[in-house]
């Protein structure tokens, strides 16, 4: 009813006014969208100075004119020197690396651009004399120029940060040290390294620094230099300086374990148990060890506690103590069989089987020969299979050899029936017959040997 009501007292079209006010207003609107969709629709428009510029220059250009016309001269000379600097590096490479060479900066318009923003917001706060907001506008022009082929320009955003006579033991100065002792790291300039994480420990544990994400950098310092150590001492023991590699491992030993971190640690640990190994110092290389099975253990890290062992292993193995060499690696196979570590279980029983190899226990030798052959195709490592194969077949020819040996040597009727057979089909028979002083497995691990060979051709 009420829906009713209102029809009938609302009338079915708007009522017709005379007020020409009315009339008036809803035609501007509609010229102003007309001549709006005529000026999108392609009409001609006023351009400014600025916009013309923009199509008709260079990005190059444009952002130098508009650093000079905002008074930003030394954000003009910085930016055109690496400009210059760019096209040195590019003129001097050869073809094949200027091939694959990104566009030249000065066609870059959004690097150049995010330079202008930094560059001008640190020279106008440099006039002012706040030198840590410098820093950081440094750094975040080092963090911004990430890529492979603009690791040149981070270095120097990264230097003109951590360098500066004015901020340069800032929060924002001791970070960039910290990431030029990643880059040079990752460079392999190992002394470089050092020196910019070392200046950065200094800094971080005078000034109590925390990294931008609130993390100290004097963990950030410590983790960097143990791997750096670590690797200076990798050099030192492939030229044989034991004494040097031996001071290097515990320097970074002494890093990782203030680090916090227990992974790094444990590693830590690992190599200088490794580097005493290799000077023949195996007491202090099980110490070392034992320390990294703990943590491996809190940490339940599978890959490295089988790891550990192997290394235990060897060096029991150096003492001449067999009896704890297999204990050893036993575990360390029980590890990696519990774990799907195949890789590193088929490593584990080649050394297994090379061990009866030297105690002349061939059977043995070959059962672990043969799991490890198995274990490598099921992983399909192709490396560890071909080496397993040739041990595999080597064995087994030595233990055939060894049956045919007693077969000669017998006159029992079925010895005789041995050497028929064999020289009728001329192929090895079963030998884990009991007349065989030796005992594994049949033909049928053979023909298991010719199914997985497709994976070697």
């Amino acid at each position: 009813m009420y829906a009713e009501k209102q029809q009938l007292h609302e009338p079915f079209l708007p009522e017709i006014t005379t007020d020409s006010s009315k009339h008036r207003r809803p035609q501007r609107r509609m010229k102003c969208q007309k001549e709006t969709r005529q000026a999108s629709d392609g009409s001609p428009q006023l351009l400014s100075k600025k916009e013309i510029a923009l199509f008709r220059n260079s990005p190059k250009q444009f952002i130098c004119v508009e650093l000079l016309q905002d008074g930003y001269h030394r954000s003009f000379s910085e930016l055109f020197s690496l400009l210059g600097l760019d096209e040195d590096r590019r003129a001097a490479a050869d073809p094949e690396s200027a091939r694959l060479q990104s566009p030249p900066l000065g066609e870059q318009r959004d690097k150049l651009e995010t330079m202008k923003l930094h560059l001008s917001r640190a020279e106008q706060v440099e006039r002012t004399g706040f030198w840590s907001v410098v820093c950081e506008q440094r750094l975040l022009l080092g963090r911004y120029f990430s890529a492979p082929e603009d690791i040149w320009l981070s270095l120097y955003f990264y230097h003109s940060c951590a360098d500066r006579e004015k901020g340069g033991n800032s929060r924002w100065a001791t970070e960039a040290r910290a990431c030029l002792a990643d880059l040079y790291l990752q460079k392999g300039d190992l002394e470089k390294a050092r020196q910019q994480a070392e200046l950065c420990l200094k800094q971080a544990e005078e000034g109590g620094w925390l990294d931008s994400s609130g993390r100290p950098l004097k963990l950030q310092s410590c983790q960097t230099l143990a791997k750096i150590y670590n690797q200076l001492a990798d050099f030192a023991l492939a030229n044989a300086d034991y004494d040097m590699a031996v001071a290097l491992n515990h320097k970074g030993y002494s890093m990782a374990t203030e680090c916090e971190n227990k992974q790094i640690e444990g590693r830590a640990a690992f190599e200088l148990g490794l580097t005493y190994q290799s000077s023949g110092d195996h007491d202090s290389a099980k110490q070392f060890f034992n320390s990294c099975m703990q943590i491996y253990s809190k940490l339940q890290d599978a890959d490295g506690l089988a790891m550990t062992y192997k290394a235990m292993a060897k060096s029991s193995e150096s003492e001449g103590n067999t009896s704890e060499t297999l204990e050893y690696l036993e575990k360390s196979a029980d590890i990696c069989s519990s774990s799907g570590l195949q890789n590193r279980l088929a490593d584990v029983c080649l050394y297994v089987g090379n061990i009866y190899y030297n105690m002349s226990q061939y059977p043995r030798a070959y059962e672990y020969f043969l799991r490890s052959y198995e274990v490598a195709s099921d992983a399909g490592d192709v490396a560890l299979l071909q080496k397993a194969q040739v041990l595999v077949g080597h064995t087994h020819t030595l233990l055939s050899m060894g049956k045919f040996s007693v077969d000669m040597e017998s006159v029992s009727t079925a010895c005789m029936k041995h050497q028929v057979v064999w020289r009728e089909t001329g192929r090895h028979q079963d030998l884990s017959t009991e007349q065989s002083a030796a005992s594994c497995h049949s033909l049928s691990d053979q023909s298991k040997m010719d199914k997985h060979t497709e994976l070697l051709s």
